[in-house]
């Protein structure tokens, strides 16, 4: 029997199948890595674009007409105004610098009339692990504010926050809590303040340009999905030449068999 009658026998090719089965399984992770290598690759562009841009006027980048975008990420903004520093809530269970802590989010009355969250920065958690030791305070009256833009984040189902606390900088949350009208479309990370005060929280750095080990993950999940097919025909040429030596030991049998009889009826007649 040649080779590929033997590969077509049921049980090879159902082997087959399931090698089949496990690359495009394998192919399908290896395509959602790609996916979020080519995110990444766009966040750090994006980061890199717009990092270093002088800041902006709030209503310059976020009038009453426009709506969020990401292409705004990473914009600074300015904005003058007083913060409202009685609203001032904390966004609990952020890790930074291999610790957990709190973001503190304080809204900020613009002379606008406008409302917007400020993230003025990050607190370790204290002695207390509900709450930082220390929260220090925003500066009073009159401030000059450069900050980030980001969009805000979405609600977690199932996770809560103690009074004075959210999950997630949910800026509907926010708005509910506070009673504030509180501009939902964007808060800024805090970078500076004028006049400065201090001390302040952790402030945002830069982030590093990293797009992670989602390409080599790509690369690994393909690999995975060809090696099925190698250790496919591997198992397939084994089991036939198992089978195909198995038939010349029997053949060969068969002939000494022969052999004997000969022998048997030579001897009868002599």
């Amino acid at each position: 029997m040649s080779v590929v009658k033997h590969a077509l026998q049921a049980r090879w090719v159902g082997y087959f199948a399931l090698a089949v089965v496990f690359a495009i399984v394998t192919s399908l992770f290896g395509l959602w890595q790609w996916d979020r290598r080519t995110q990444a690759v766009v966040e750090i562009e994006r980061m890199e674009m717009n990092f270093d841009q002088e800041p902006a006027a709030w209503s310059a980048l976020m009038g009453p007409s426009q709506g969020w975008s990401d292409d705004l990420r990473w914009r600074s903004v300015v904005i003058e105004g007083e913060y409202r520093s009685e609203f001032t809530t904390l966004v609990r269970t952020r890790p930074r610098i291999g610790q957990v802590g709190f973001e503190v989010l304080v809204p900020f009355a613009t002379v606008d009339g406008e409302v917007i969250v400020v993230n003025r920065g990050w607190v370790p958690t204290g002695a207390n692990e509900d709450e930082p030791d220390l929260i220090p305070p925003a500066p009073v009256g009159a401030v000059t504010v450069v900050g980030k833009l980001f969009p805000g984040e979405p609600e977690i189902p199932g996770r809560s926050a103690p009074s004075g606390q959210v999950a997630t900088i949910h800026l509907p949350t926010m708005a509910s809590e506070t009673g504030l009208a509180i501009d939902q479309r964007a808060y800024l990370a805090l970078v500076s303040e004028t006049p400065p005060v201090s001390p302040t929280p952790l402030l945002i750095d830069r982030p590093v340009a990293d797009e992670g080990p989602h390409l080599s993950y790509t690369f690994q999940w393909f690999l995975f999905g060809i090696l099925g097919f190698i250790a496919w025909g591997y198992l397939l040429r084994e089991d036939y030449r198992g089978e195909s030596g198995g038939s010349k030991k029997r053949a060969r049998l068969s002939d000494q068999d022969v052999e004997d009889a000969l022998l048997d009826e030579w001897e009868k007649t002599h």
